[in-house]
């Protein structure tokens, strides 16, 4: 997988031949500000942004909205968002959703759009679901930054955070071999299935027999976030298949 979908906070190029250097050591994946504009979310938003919006909306004040955002200082403290980034980010959101929120029915548009190819509706309502953090079928803008930030600028064990929090559908705290099978079938029905070579009917359910083994330590039928961390942490192979839905977000 290309690994250097993922950026840090200065922006800048992966290093050549990927993230591991120095004989396994783990580098921090890094990106340009181009190659941000790869993730299907940010352009959405990035696209959306009326070219004459001007300075008065940079403090994410609007006088009729369901839902308010924080202010933009706490935002930036709270993520790797710069302040202008922030604002531009807030005035696409703000143009797409008036209402200040984003609906799940949004989410599905999005992917559709750009993967029209297959079939995104499983799959972002997967994803809508991890970006909900209050389980109330809405995200709010700082919900939505927040977890960008994480997916884009996050450092490895925050990314493997919040890829747990997508596997574990039902949020009990653990991923069931299901869970797991229901996301990679998700994203193999969105672009696997369309793919140049063309991706196999099985392929979803070996991927995810050789990982769960692997991350079943104890074999009790479930994984752990500690199991599931560790055991990605260590093998390349997990760590590069597991982190397929970065390309997707």
């Amino acid at each position: 997988m290309d690994s250097g979908l993922l950026p840090d906070a200065n922006g800048m190029e992966p290093s050549p031949g990927g993230q591991r250097e120095d004989r396994g050591k783990w580098q921090k994946p890094r990106i340009s500000r181009k190659s941000l504009m790869k993730c299907c979310l940010i352009k959405w938003i990035i696209d959306t942004t009326p070219r004459e919006s001007k300075s008065s909306d940079s403090e994410l004040e609007l006088s009729t909205v369901r839902h308010q955002p924080e202010g933009l200082e706490q935002l930036q403290a709270q993520t790797q968002f710069t302040r202008k980034e922030l604002q531009s980010l807030y005035r696409g959101f703000k143009n797409e959703c008036p209402s200040g929120l984003v609906d799940e029915e949004t989410f599905k548009t999005i992917y559709s759009q750009f993967f029209p190819q297959g079939d995104a509706t499983t799959y972002a309502h997967f994803l809508f679901n991890a970006f909900d953090m209050e389980r109330n079928g809405s995200i709010r803008f700082e919900d939505f930054v927040i977890g960008l930030s994480v997916l884009l600028r996050g450092s490895e064990t925050e990314k493997l955070r919040w890829a747990f929090n997508l596997y574990d559908i039902n949020k009990d705290g653990c991923i069931t071999k299901e869970e797991m099978l229901a996301i990679m079938t998700s994203i193999y029905d969105m672009m696997g299935r369309y793919t140049s070579p063309s991706v196999r009917d099985d392929d979803p359910s070996e991927h995810v027999d050789k990982f769960f083994q692997k991350m079943d330590r104890n074999r009790d039928g479930v994984v752990t976030i500690d199991e599931f961390i560790e055991t990605c942490q260590k093998d390349e192979d997990i760590m590069a298949s597991i982190k397929l839905f970065e390309n997707v977000i």
